[in-house]
Formats: C-alpha cells, sequence, structure tokens
C-alpha cells in the first residue's frame, strides 16, 4: 500500500474511525501543513481546501474493503472497516502531526473546522459556495484579495508531466486562465486526472471550460522513437507541414477563442516545452495576422 493511503488510513482512525468527507478534507489539509514535502496538494473549491488525488484514495481504499462511504441527510461520511492501529505505520513526525492536529482541531464543529481554514488560508476559499454564510466582510475581503483578475488576453501553454492534478489546476487559476484546449490525439493519460473525463470535471469545478482539439495532436505510433531533441525536431518539422498546416480550421478555433478576449491554455503531456508539439500550435498562432496576444510559458 501506498504511504499516501496510509495517511488517510490513519487519519480516519485518529478521528475514531470516521469523518465527513468535509471534515476529512480539512484535516487532511491541516495535516499537510506541518509536512516539509506535502503528501496532499489542494485546490480551492466549492466548500474550500480540496484534494482531487485524495478523494480518489478513499474510493480505491473502499474498493480494497479497508473503508466505506455511505451518506445519511445528503451528509457523506468516509468510515474505516479496519481499524489495524495505521497511526503506527506513519513516519514519526507524521504521527506527532495527525495527534497534534486532533488535539488542536479535534473539538470544533465542521462549520467552525472549515472557518478556520478559510481564515488562515485565504486563497483556498475563493471558489467557495459557502464563505458569505461563514465570515464577516473584512475576512471575505481577505479572500476577494486572492482572486486574480487580468482584462488582457493571453495564450499559454503548459504540460502536466512531474506535477498534481492539483498543481496543474492551480498554475490555470492563478493565471486566470478561462479556457483549457487539450492539443492531445488521444485525451488518456496513466497518470491520475489527466484522462479527458478527469481533466474536463476538475477544470468545470474551477469555472475553466476545457475544449479537446484531437485534430491538432500527434499519433501515439509517430512518439515511440524520440531519443534525442533532434528526434523531437525531425517530428515537428513533419508536423507543421502536414497535420498543423492541413487543420488550420482547428487552430482557427483557438485564435477565435483568443480574439474574443479568453484567456487560453494549450496542453499536452511534455514538461519541456522544446519536447511538445503544442509549441508548434502557439508558434502557428503567434505569426496569425494582427496578433494582439502575448504568449507566457507555465
Amino acid at each position: 500500500m501506498s504511504y499516501r493511503r496510509k495517511i488517510i488510513l490513519a487519519l480516519l482512525s485518529v478521528f475514531d474511525g470516521q469523518l465527513t468527507a468535509k471534515q476529512f478534507q480539512k484535516y487532511l489539509f491541516l495535516f499537510t501543513r506541518k509536512q516539509e514535502t506535502k503528501s496532499f496538494d489542494f485546490i480551492p473549491y466549492r466548500y474550500g481546501c480540496f484534494s482531487f488525488q485524495a478523494n480518489q484514495d478513499v474510493a480505491t481504499l473502499t474498493n480494497y474493503g479497508y473503508c466505506k462511504i455511505t451518506e445519511i441527510k445528503k451528509v457523506r461520511f468516509f468510515e474505516l472497516t479496519k481499524n489495524d492501529n495505521f497511526i503506527n505505520t506513519l513516519k514519526p513526525e507524521d504521527r506527532k502531526s495527525l495527534l497534534d492536529i486532533k488535539e488542536q482541531f479535534g473539538n470544533l464543529s465542521q462549520k467552525e473546522l472549515i472557518r478556520y481554514t478559510y481564515r488562515q488560508y485565504p486563497y483556498y476559499a475563493i471558489k467557495s459556495v459557502i464563505a458569505e454564510n461563514l465570515l464577516n466582510s473584512t475576512e471575505l475581503n481577505a479572500i476577494e484579495l486572492q482572486k486574480q483578475h487580468y482584462s488582457e488576453k493571453q495564450l499559454f501553454t503548459i504540460g502536466y508531466e512531474g506535477i498534481s492534478l492539483e498543481t496543474y489546476i492551480n498554475k490555470l487559476i492563478i493565471n486566470d486562465v478561462n479556457v483549457l484546449c487539450d492539443v492531445r490525439k488521444n485525451a488518456y493519460s496513466q497518470k491520475y486526472g489527466f484522462s479527458k473525463k478527469t481533466l474536463e470535471l476538475a477544470c468545470k469545478s474551477v469555472d475553466i471550460e476545457y475544449i479537446h482539439i484531437p485534430d491538432l495532436g500527434i499519433v501515439s505510433d509517430k512518439r515511440q522513437e524520440l531519443h534525442t531533441q533532434a528526434d523531437y525536431d525531425i517530428l515537428f518539422q513533419e508536423y507543421e507541414k502536414t497535420t498543423l498546416k492541413e487543420n488550420k480550421a482547428s487552430l482557427l478555433v483557438i485564435r477565435n477563442l483568443l480574439d474574443k478576449g479568453k484567456r487560453v491554455a494549450l496542453t499536452c503531456f511534455e514538461k519541456d516545452p522544446k519536447q511538445c508539439h503544442r509549441t508548434c500550435v502557439t508558434n502557428a498562432l503567434m505569426q496569425l495576422p494582427d496578433t494582439d496576444y502575448q504568449l507566457k510559458y507555465l
């Protein structure tokens, strides 16, 4: 079992084997604030800090029979079905941190717990649908100051190699991206969070429109023997002469979004823009007539 999932089981164990879904996310968030290398990343969500990965891990642990998910009066609970002293499977420093979280926050109601995270970490409350019911005007203003709003249209590129879904989404939020254009031929990934359906739902949850443009992708067969930058360069030269030229209409879909004042990010897998065809797409967009937007690599 992964160490990350042991943390989840230990957290539930420390809190007597049961937490609401909201409590679980908040306690886990506060625990990771104590970690030098965080086991989970979080995004601002409808009820504050939220980890897609942690949510998925609970579902996996449920499938393995370690816990169960129940709903009572529209409140979702995570409950341990096995109690194997999970706290002792953690590193000493993480064990101490979990116990400290229980001692410091264990007596708070769910509402008080949410209010505390909003006050202390206002960025994670910027998408909240309940903040106005919990905070005063000064506290709400602190959250408002965390929101990024830019009037300029902008073109971005971003790869998801080596980062979590939450880190990826936070990069989009911080740069006020409102449209994500996926230029993969096949929007499937073995990396959690980056297959089309999951990525689209994650974007929707933070008010970012997701658009898949497979015509601008490269078939996987052509990507198998790429060992050097020269190999990539040869592939991209061919791509520019064929796929990109043959699919100008798809390129103009992106240009139309930019012309409407959108802040658009092109995405694919590779971290290094020099090794991703999205750079060919961005170059083509920057070379179109009457370009009045800037390019930024995320």
